[in-house]
């Protein structure tokens, strides 16, 4: 019962169609509370320890199925859109802004999330394949890593940084 509430993101992962999609879009808010809450420290804590919960949870949604990665299953969603998420956070709290206004920034990091997740490149299809719990994870985890990245060229762009 606790590995289907924190494997599905409180049954959010039987959402149709898409339920991954539904599982990004439900991360969006709960980072904004984490973020509310606490800053930056907290939404990073709270991945790390969501993606221990959900590694668990996975494992034992999974255990003895031939699917190793079921559509229902989203928290590895959650993980990596807060990860996508995290340069946001990061400016918002160091320079205490109000992180809607980095509202571009969201819409960014969803997108290139899902793209992500979706398209499975490099490092994320290889995490996919492991056929485990923690590829379930994992390719997650990295596509919010190209993600994170998309978001700071994106914003690096944006601000001139990146401009000659």
């Amino acid at each position: 019962m606790i590995a289907r509430i924190l494997g599905t993101v409180c049954y959010v992962g039987y959402l149709r169609p898409a339920p991954g999609t539904w599982g990004s879009l439900a991360a969006l808010p709960l980072a904004w509370v984490l973020h509310q809450l606490g800053g930056f420290p907290l939404l990073a804590v709270a991945a790390v320890l969501y993606f221990v919960a959900a590694w668990w949870a996975t494992a034992e949604m999974t255990t003895g199925s031939a699917d190793h990665d079921p559509s229902e299953i989203v928290a590895d969603e959650v993980v990596g859109q807060w990860i996508a998420l995290a340069p946001l956070s990061y400016a918002a709290w160091d320079r205490g802004l109000d992180i809607l206004v980095l509202w571009p920034g969201w819409i960014a990091a969803f997108i290139l999330f899902r793209l992500f997740d979706i398209w499975k490149p490099w490092l994320v299809g290889w995490a996919d394949r492991r056929g485990d719990a923690l590829g379930v994870m994992l390719d997650d985890v990295i596509a919010g890593v190209f993600a994170a990245i998309g978001v700071l060229a994106l914003a690096g762009v944006a601000h001139g940084v990146l401009m000659g």
